[in-house]
C-alpha cells in the first residue's frame, strides 16, 4: 500500500511538531505524512522532487529554490538546519544530492488556516535542477492527479526509504466541504483530491509539502497543490487538502523575487520518463514536445539524461532539436563504470524553443545493453 498522508494542519517549529494557529481548528490527525494505496516511482520519473530533513517534502522551484509548504518550516528568517535531498528515489542512494538551507520565505500571514506555502533557499544551485512549474489557472483542475512522497503507507506507520505514488481525483470544493470535519476548507485556496466515498488512496504524514501534480496539453509535469492537510489516511470520506497553487502563484513569485532576485518559473521544460530499450548496435529515441515558448533556447540550457546500461562506453548521446540540428552530449566515454546519470550543458541559443526535441542513443558495440530511464530538457 502507497502511503502518502497529508500533513493534517501540523507545523515544524525549532524541529518540534506543534499544533499550527487557526481561528477554527480542524481535526488533527496522529503521526506524520505519506503516500497510500499506490506503487513505487521509478528513477527519473519525478526529478524535481526533494525530501526534508524535518519529514517533509518539496518541488524545485528554481536551482536555489524549493516550494514546500509553511507548516513544514519556521518563521521567514536564516535558517540553516534544513537538508534538502534531490535526484534520487532511494534516501540512501549515494548519488544523491543534498544541499543545506540557508533562508526560509513563509507565506505572509500564515497562521495554521490556509496560506500554506514556503520557499526555502539553498546554501548554493543545484546546477541543472529539473524544474517544476507552478499551476497559473485552474485549466488543470479535474480528472486525476499524481502525488508522490515518501511518507507513511498507513496512519501511524514510518515514513518511507523509497519514493512512491498514486493517482487521485479531483473533488469539487462544495463535495470536499460537505464531508465530515470539512466545513473549514477554504475555497479557492485550498484544493481536494481523493476517492470518495471509499477512500484507499491519500496521501499520508511524511507527505507533507510534496507537490501535486498533472500533465498539461504539452505533456509538461505542473504543479497543482501542495500537500497541506487532511483527517488520517485514506479513510472514508476522508479527502486529501492541498494548497491551491494557482492562486498564491503571483505571490510565490514575488517571494522568491523578495530573498533571490527575479525568478522566471520555468515555462519551457519537459521530461520524458518512460522507458527506452537500447539494444546491441541499435540507435533509438526518446522524444519531448516544448510548446507554448516564445523565442529562441538559452546558451546555457540544460539536459539531464538517466540511462542504465553496463557499458557507457558503448553509447553515443545526442540531442536532435526540432529543425534537424545535432547536438553531441557523450561520445563513448565513461568506460565500464555503470549508467549515465549526467546533466549536459548546452548552447542552444540558435534554436527555437518549440517543437519536437529528441534524444538519440546509439549502442556502437556488442555485449551489453541498457534503456532510457529518463532524461529532461531546460530551455
Amino acid at each position: 500500500m502507497l502511503g502518502i498522508v497529508a500533513g493534517v494542519a501540523m507545523a515544524l517549529s525549532g524541529g518540534a511538531l506543534a499544533s499550527p494557529a487557526s481561528a477554527t481548528p480542524a481535526p488533527v490527525p496522529s503521526g506524520p505524512d505519506q503516500v497510500v494505496g499506490g506503487t513505487p516511482a521509478s528513477q527519473g520519473e519525478f526529478p524535481w522532487i526533494v525530501r526534508l530533513s524535518m519529514g517533509c517534502g518539496g518541488a524545485m522551484y528554481s536551482p536555489t529554490l524549493v516550494l514546500t509548504a509553511a507548516h513544514c518550516v519556521g518563521a521567514t528568517g536564516v535558517t540553516t538546519n534544513i537538508t534538502v535531498t534531490y535526484g534520487v528515489v532511494d534516501l540512501q542512494d549515494p548519488a544523491r544530492v543534498t544541499r543545506t538551507s540557508n533562508y526560509v520565505y513563509r507565506a505572509p500571514g500564515y497562521n495554521g488556516n490556509g496560506k500554506d506555502w514556503a520557499l526555502i533557499r539553498l546554501s548554493s544551485p543545484i546546477t541543472g535542477a529539473a524544474l517544476l512549474p507552478v499551476a497559473t489557472d485552474t485549466s488543470l483542475h479535474n480528472g486525476n492527479f499524481t502525488v508522490a512522497g515518501w511518507g507513511a503507507t498507513v496512519v501511524g506507520g514510518a515514513q518511507q526509504r523509497f519514493l512512491r505514488k498514486a493517482d487521485v481525483p479531483f473533488i469539487s470544493d462544495a463535495t470536499c466541504a460537505a464531508q465530515p470535519d470539512y466545513n473549514v476548507l477554504i475555497p479557492n485556496e485550498e484544493i481536494c483530491a481523493g476517492i470518495l466515498p471509499g477512500g484507499g488512496v491519500d496521501t499520508c504524514q511524511g507527505d507533507s509539502g510534496g507537490p501535486m501534480v498533472k500533465r498539461n496539453a504539452s505533456n509538461q509535469w505542473v504543479q497543482v497543490g501542495i500537500t497541506s492537510w487532511g483527517i488520517g489516511c485514506a479513510g472514508a470520506n476522508a479527502p486529501g487538502v492541498y494548497t491551491e497553487v494557482r492562486f498564491f502563484a503571483a505571490d510565490i513569485a514575488a517571494g522568491a523575487a523578495s530573498i533571490s532576485g527575479p525568478v522566471t518559473p520555468p515555462t519551457c521544460t519537459g521530461t520524458n520518463g518512460a522507458d527506452v530499450a537500447i539494444p546491441d548496435n541499435t540507435t533509438v529515441f526518446s522524444n519531448i514536445t516544448i510548446s507554448g515558448c516564445s523565442g529562441n533556447a538559452s546558451s546555457s540550457s540544460t539536459v539531464p539524461v538517466n540511462i542504465v546500461h553496463t557499458y557507457p562506453g558503448d553509447l553515443v548521446v545526442a540531442l536532435v532539436a526540432p529543425d534537424g540540428s545535432v547536438y553531441t552530449l557523450l561520445n563513448r566515454s565513461g568506460g565500464s563504470a555503470d549508467n549515465v546519470n549526467q546533466t549536459f550543458t548546452v548552447n542552444l541559443s540558435s534554436e527555437a524553443k518549440n517543437g519536437t526535441w529528441r534524444l538519440r542513443v546509439q549502442d556502437a558495440a556488442t555485449a551489453d545493453t541498457g534503456y532510457i530511464n529518463s532524461w529532461t530538457l531546460n530551455i
